[in-house]
């Protein structure tokens, strides 16, 4: 009960701090980022631990590299907590995505870039998948349902609960669990016949 409370009053720190770097408060990010920054490390090494052995990419350089992508990004508004984290996600996944292709051409068409899916898409032979192929795949559930694509964008990527995730794209849990329950066994089949 008392993480839930210091959770919160986070969320809502984040959120009035947002809003103010919003308005073009510049002291309001230096107050953000050690709001935030514990909790994108402890995503960002959640997604580091799923890549495969010999991965070069750290935790903290992926967060480095979202911290700078974000502060880039011009006519950015973050609304809360749950839409940084959101936005978040996305950035992890372009990321992680841009290291898999720099070492796969480094390599000329070397070694894949393998990432631990387990969570994504239990079941599996194996638990590890190409990023690469992970990432087309999800481009390709994007095309077919961009919300099941967003959900586990937001689940996988970005750390996020079911609730977050529900408060991120504006439906009820329910909902999430359906797209997240339907989402991941069409991953599941799409990489289950990947090559």
């Amino acid at each position: 009960m008392a993480t839930d409370a210091i959770n919160d009053s986070r969320g809502h720190d984040v959120t009035a701090l947002l809003r103010s770097w919003r308005q073009g408060d510049g002291a309001a990010l230096d107050q953000l980022v050690p709001l935030v920054h514990a909790e994108l490390r402890r995503v960002a090494r959640s997604r580091i631990r799923r890549e495969g052995p010999g991965h070069t990419l750290q935790a903290t350089a992926l967060v480095h590299e979202v911290y700078l992508r974000l502060v880039s990004i011009d006519q950015l508004t973050l609304n809360d907590r749950t839409h940084f984290f959101a936005v978040a996600a996305t950035l992890m996944r372009q990321i992680l995505v841009d290291h898999a292709r720099r070492k796969r051409a480094a390599k000329r068409g070397g070694a894949l870039t393998m990432m631990r899916v387990d969570e994504v898409s239990p079941g599996f032979q194996t638990s590890i998948v190409d990023v690469l192929a992970l990432d087309q795949a999800l481009d390709a559930l994007s095309s077919r349902d961009t919300r099941q694509c967003r959900v586990v964008e937001l689940r996988f990527f970005g750390g996020l609960s079911i609730d977050e995730t529900a408060e991120a794209i504006g439906v009820s849990t329910a909902t999430v669990e359906r797209e997240w329950t339907m989402a991941r066994a069409w991953l599941h089949r799409r990489l289950s016949v990947q090559p």
